[in-house]
């Protein structure tokens, strides 16, 4: 049974929800079957899913959940947690996995500075591609200035919305 019916909701609204905003995330540009994993994990009331659990619900192989569960691990959408006494484990989304998600991105934004200014000097300053990868790093500069700022907002923001950790 899967935990949509297990728990009184309507098992259809939730593949509904589930197929929808799994679309929404593929248009945006993530790969298909993480996006209907980490949708299914979203929808799902205790957040965290098995293996077995999430292929019965989106009716796909194991092999299917264990490809997007590893893509969604390594942009940490969701982490991997053993149940006590179990060699199964449980793949979970938290409520601030956006934020953990954008702040691991933070570590590529910085790591694509750090190309960009060995781009120009590399390239020269003055040279046209040179001034295009200055511009580029300048952005990104902005960029993570602005995120830094963003992410303290909502922090502030999320304290007062849902109260502490």
């Amino acid at each position: 049974m899967t935990e949509s019916a297990g728990s009184g909701r309507d098992a259809e609204a939730v593949s509904r929800f589930v197929e929808s905003f799994a679309a929404q995330l593929v248009e945006a540009g993530m790969p298909r079957m993480p996006a209907r994993v980490f949708t299914a994990l979203l929808a799902s009331d205790e957040g965290s899913m098995t293996s077995a659990e999430l292929g019965e619900q989106l009716r796909i192989s194991p092999a299917a959940v264990s490809g997007a569960v590893r893509y969604l691990a390594q942009t940490h959408m969701v982490s991997r947690e053993r149940e006590p006494g179990s060699r199964r484990e449980r793949y979970r989304v938290r409520g601030d996995q956006w934020y953990e998600a954008l702040t691991n991105r933070e570590a590529v934004l910085k790591r694509w500075e750090g190309a960009l200014r060995d781009g120009v000097i590399s390239l020269g300053a003055t040279t046209p591609a040179g001034r295009r990868l200055s511009e580029t790093l300048a952005f990104f500069e902005f960029l993570q200035g602005e995120v830094e700022a963003m992410m303290e907002r909502w922090r502030v923001h999320r304290e007062k919305t849902f109260g502490p950790e």
